[in-house]
């Protein structure tokens, strides 16, 4: 498949670009205005050079060594001294979706025209992404604060010629060295100017990719449960009454109105509905009549987290930055990445919540006495358990995500004797979506497997089907996993349900509400 092309323009990239970065099959290029900005700062900081200026990250050392200034003959092995002292990383490889984020937005942030880099610094960032080639950046090892240090240095290590990185399969899919990764791209390892090692590890480049991909993953097991909660209102015969445009107009948060309106959608033409008008139920448990209101809140969490994030994502955030209407060099703090942590925090509390109300869902469905179905949705009980322990997965995992939201931005230690006294934790606040976002959709895949066994329990030939967009789904669902007329081997279903939740190929009632969509 061809590459799709993507210009950025830095300052104006949409959080639909960097859903397809994160994807991929997309090659990126920088808005060809981009040039003069960036030659114009590094000119500014050239001449700081030229005439013997003491600046911060320049001529001098670092963090609690600023005060020690460099010669002109060291400059060079100063910024590269820089890059290896911090490649301290340590852990399990980044997911090259999240290296492809970081990648082009650190690039994006140095064509800002603030980082006083050459625009050959960007654009080899760039022909690494194009070319499929992904630095390998341990996990582990950043605070924050000063930017992603440890995990930033990995990425540049490659543009040096030091550390490593992952082929693409058309060139063979081994690690290689950095030289080799250069090679491989046609160009030859970077001898660093003045601030240019600086400029490529300070900032929050991975942090905020990792919480893109976090809020990515969370937005699409957000749209899949839904789905799910409609198989189950579907199956325990609920009441649509709840989801009635007015109720929702009362009260006017945005989430709930556009969660109520989905809902409706989905269920538009459904005859399970009309037909238990007179079934006698007054109302239904919470976790399907507050449907709209839980899973409206995180809607409207997870778009103040895309707010953030994409305006990070779009920022100068190294230090310190060139301002070339004065020819001014400035330190500051724009590497702290506390919005990042704080958004990272607020990902994984609607993560966690649409996992509990899910659970609770699959609970409700298996109690006999509230679904109206066979116990544990199963004929035959007893003898076969049924969804039983499906649902007590559910509930560790539920319960597990509750431990994983705690919010990591309260958290902080002094760093660099003491110069960097408080910090972000914004890459582990970010890091630890991946999982939380891998156990909600287990979750979430449970409780549309078992809603589609409960609406298949109650099925003839002659009983009223629901929406065209559901029965869709249903079928869908039913190409995963078989109805369980006795107890199997259950994992890969689990297995199947969970990449159906992170995939989220569903209805346009669903997508269309998702920040990175709408």
């Amino acid at each position: 498949m061809t590459p799709i092309a993507l210009t950025l323009d830095p300052g104006h990239v949409s959080l639909a670009q960097l859903r397809a970065i994160h994807s991929g099959g997309v090659r990126l290029a920088l808005d060809a205005a981009t040039a003069a900005p960036m030659l114009a700062a590094q000119a500014a900081v050239q001449r700081i050079v030229d005439h013997d200026e003491v600046v911060y990250g320049i001529n001098t050392g670092f963090g609690k060594l600023a005060s020690t200034k460099i010669g002109h003959d060291h400059l060079a092995e100063l910024q590269r001294n820089l890059v290896l002292s911090h490649s301290v990383g340590t852990g399990e490889p980044l997911a090259p979706a999240v290296v492809r984020l970081a990648l082009a937005t650190k690039a994006v942030s140095l064509a800002r025209g603030h980082s006083g880099v050459r625009p050959a610094l960007a654009d080899a960032l760039l022909a690494l992404f194009n070319a499929g080639v992904t630095p390998v950046i341990p996990a582990k090892g950043s605070v924050g604060a000063s930017g992603d240090l440890a995990p930033l240095a990995h990425l540049a290590c490659v543009l040096i010629g030091e550390g490593a990185a992952q082929l693409p399969d058309s060139m063979g899919g081994r690690t290689v060295p950095g030289t080799e990764a250069m090679r491989a791209i046609g160009l030859a390892p970077f001898v660093l100017g003045p601030k240019e090692g600086l400029a490529l590890l300070n900032g929050t480049q991975v942090s905020t990719a990792l919480a893109l991909s976090g809020l990515f993953g969370a937005e699409n097991v957000f749209a899949s449960a839904l789905m799910s909660g409609a198989l189950s209102l579907e199956a325990i015969q609920g009441s649509i009454k709840p989801f009635d445009a007015r109720i929702h107009a009362a009260r006017g948060q945005p989430g709930q109105i556009a969660v109520a309106g989905a809902v409706r959608a989905l269920l538009e033409g459904s005859a399970i509905v009309p037909s238990h008008a007179d079934c006698g139920r007054v109302q239904d448990p919470y976790s399907i009549r507050c449907i709209p209101q839980v899973m409206g809140a995180c809607l409207d969490n997870l778009a103040h987290a895309a707010r953030v994030l994409v305006i990070e994502a779009n920022a100068a955030s190294d230090n310190p930055l060139v301002f070339t209407d004065t020819g001014e060099v400035i330190s500051g703090g724009n590497f702290h990445a506390e919005p990042v942590a704080f958004a990272a925090d607020i990902v994984a509390l609607a993560v966690s919540e649409i996992g509990a109300i899910a659970e609770r869902r699959i609970a409700l469905l298996l109690d006999t006495g509230l679904s109206g179905l066979p116990p544990f949705l199963v004929r035959d009980g007893g003898l076969n358990s049924g969804f039983m322990i499906a649902q007590v997965t559910a509930a560790a995992l539920a319960s597990e995500n509750k431990s994983l939201a705690h919010p990591a931005s309260v958290d902080s230690l002094p760093t660099s004797a003491n110069q960097e006294d408080h910090v972000s934790m914004a890459t582990f606040a970010a890091r630890r979506l991946a999982d939380m976002v891998n156990n909600t959709a287990v979750v979430v895949g449970i409780e549309a497997m078992a809603a589609a066994q409960g609406m298949e329990l109650k099925r003839s030939e002659s009983t009223p089907r629901s929406s065209a967009m559901v029965e869709a789904e249903f079928a869908r669902i039913r190409e995963q996993v078989a109805f369980i007329d006795r107890d199997r081997y259950l994992a890969p279903d689990l297995e199947a349900m969970r990449l159906w939740a992170l995939k989220a190929d569903l209805p346009d009632a669903l997508v269309n509400i998702l920040p990175s969509h709408a």
